[in-house]
């Protein structure tokens, strides 16, 4: 049993739980570089020690912070693609739930873009996050076909539903519920407008100018 600190909040039980739970908790209020060990083991009340038998250090927590983040994301994204049949409508939909998320879980959205957590030390990261990626390039490649056409597709609805969410946070601490359906149908409109304009992405940007 890790030994009591000052704050005595945490008694018994999972104690790698409640250190997860309390990173999140520290990451919203101070953000990913803000966050530490010993600040979590003494919002916890346990011994700055205790947090070493979970976790080999900073990183390793905000890893399965950022493995949380992906399940929660996946659970939210997913059932929403999956009420269509058409991968067009599922994309747009996916960018809907995915600006939800955003203002839902804002601590661990930012994580997921602020960590700095090297993935290739944190293999768990890319399983987590496996499944959704999955899931979204296939509905992208059953509209586009081409391997170069899919690449461009799924950077730009990428780059579309990553944009809207980051309007919407930087617009305030909080959004009401207007707000945030409001951000959510404009980023579903956005991405089946490049979905339907699709092919323009693979020519080249400049347009010819006509000499008068």
């Amino acid at each position: 049993m890790p030994a009591p600190g000052k704050g005595d909040r945490y008694h018994h039980g999972d104690l790698r739980a409640a250190l997860i739970n309390t990173a999140i908790e520290l990451i919203g209020e101070r953000g990913v570089r803000g966050f530490s060990l010993a600040e979590a083991s003494r919002r916890l009340g346990v011994a700055v020690s205790a947090p070493y038998a979970h976790f080999a250090d900073r990183d390793d927590l905000l890893a399965a912070v950022a493995v949380r983040a992906f399940e929660l994301c996946h659970a939210a994204l997913i059932p929403e693609m999956e009420r269509f049949s058409d991968p067009a409508d599922s994309l747009a939909a996916m960018a809907r739930a995915y600006v939800r998320f955003a203002a839902g879980h804002r601590p661990l959205f930012e994580l997921l873009y602020e960590s700095g957590v090297d993935k290739a030390r944190h293999p768990e990261i890319e399983a987590a996050e496996r499944p959704l990626e999955e899931a979204f390039l296939g509905c992208v490649r059953a509209l586009s076909g081409d391997d170069a056409l899919s690449e461009d597709l799924a950077t730009a609805i990428e780059a579309t539903a990553y944009g809207h969410a980051m309007l919407l946070l930087d617009s305030g601490p909080a959004q009401d519920e207007k707000a945030i359906e409001l951000a959510a149908e404009r980023t579903a409109r956005a991405t089946l407008a490049l979905i339907e304009s699709r092919r323009l992405l693979g020519q080249p940007s400049r347009r010819r100018v006509t000499e008068a």
